[in-house]
């Protein structure tokens, strides 16, 4: 029986995700200044003209600047190395951060559709042309925000989390402005509190997402796109070396990075060390797996659940 661990990932594909880390880092650190300052402008806006739509937005402002600042703090920190006590490092505060952006987006949504509902029942004078500037002013900011933000790494959750934090933002601005332009042109209130309901709606929809996407990571899904049988098949059809794969695990540290465990009966007259280069070149290549463990064992496997070599059963299908 021989034991290996693919520490390639260690050198390949870190020094490229710590400048994405860094790229990524700036972007959401120059998109946090501006939802920062504007968030203040907002806020004094919608109090002035008493608008709900820009108060709601402001409110999403107020969840994306705390947001924004635990997704950068989470990379900056998640660079930091291994060591005894963490030892596949701090990476996994970027999904922590994740997660959590998502839970406070559920809960500036619920705050939203509680006022406007109350609005509906009680109508609130806005000021419409006080509400159309701020909002002009709003939506240029976030425009800002984003633009610092697009290019960044989308298959990061974190910032795709801070991404769509903006974005609803971007929406709430463009809500906020509809709803002046019909109050000023109108005079039809209710327009505001119906228009924030549509932007919960989104704000919602975008939580909803983030909060599914890194649950399952640190519930250690399988990773989206990896299926555990198809991993079975191919090395079994494919990798000479191999007889039979089998008590196979997949799982993230990140949404980019992934790891396999695996067993695996080697054909006969092959050596463990061939096969376990074969099955981590199969797996890079098939799969863009890098950190493997590959276990090859002589004789039937011991580990309980894995007997006749069929360990692991494919999960149902997300």
């Amino acid at each position: 029986m021989a034991h290996s661990r693919n520490d390639r990932d260690e050198h390949t594909g870190h020094g490229h995700d710590h400048l994405h880390g860094i790229t990524d880092q700036r972007r959401i650190g120059v998109a946090l200044l501006i939802i920062a300052v504007f968030m203040i402008v907002e806020i004094v806006g919608g109090l002035l003209s008493g608008s709900l739509a820009l108060l709601a937005d402001a409110g999403h402002m107020v969840s994306d600047t705390a947001a924004l600042g635990f997704s950068w703090a989470a990379i900056r920190y998640g660079r930091r190395p291994a060591n005894a006590q963490l030892s596949y490092g701090y990476k996994r505060l970027e999904i922590l951060a994740a997660f959590v952006n998502g839970c406070a987006l559920f809960v500036i949504a619920a705050a939203i559709l509680v006022e406007a509902v109350r609005r509906f029942a009680e109508p609130v004078p806005v000021v419409g042309k006080t509400m159309l500037i701020v909002a002009f002013a709003g939506l240029a900011a976030n425009i800002g925000a984003f633009l610092a933000l697009h290019g960044g790494n989308r298959e990061n959750l974190n910032v795709r989390g801070a991404w769509l934090h903006v974005l609803g933002d971007m929406l709430g601005s463009l809500a906020a402005i509809v709803a002046a332009v019909v109050i000023l042109l109108t005079g039809w209130t209710p327009i505001d509190p119906l228009l924030s309901i549509f932007v919960a709606v989104i704000i919602l929809k975008s939580a909803w997402g983030i909060v599914r996407a890194s649950a399952h990571i640190l519930l250690e899904g399988t990773p989206q796109g990896i299926s555990l049988a198809d991993i079975k098949a191919d090395l079994e059809r494919n990798v000479a070396e191999v007889r039979d794969a089998h008590h196979i695990h997949a799982w993230s540290i990140t949404a980019e990075r992934h790891l396999v465990t695996l067993h695996v009966h080697p054909a006969p007259g092959a050596a463990a060390h061939d096969v376990v280069a074969a099955v981590r070149r199969r797996l890079s290549l098939r799969f863009n797996v890098e950190h493997v463990t590959v276990q090859v064992e002589e004789h039937d496997c011991a580990d309980p659940g894995s007997a006749h070599g069929h360990g692991a059963s494919e999960p149902a299908s997300r």
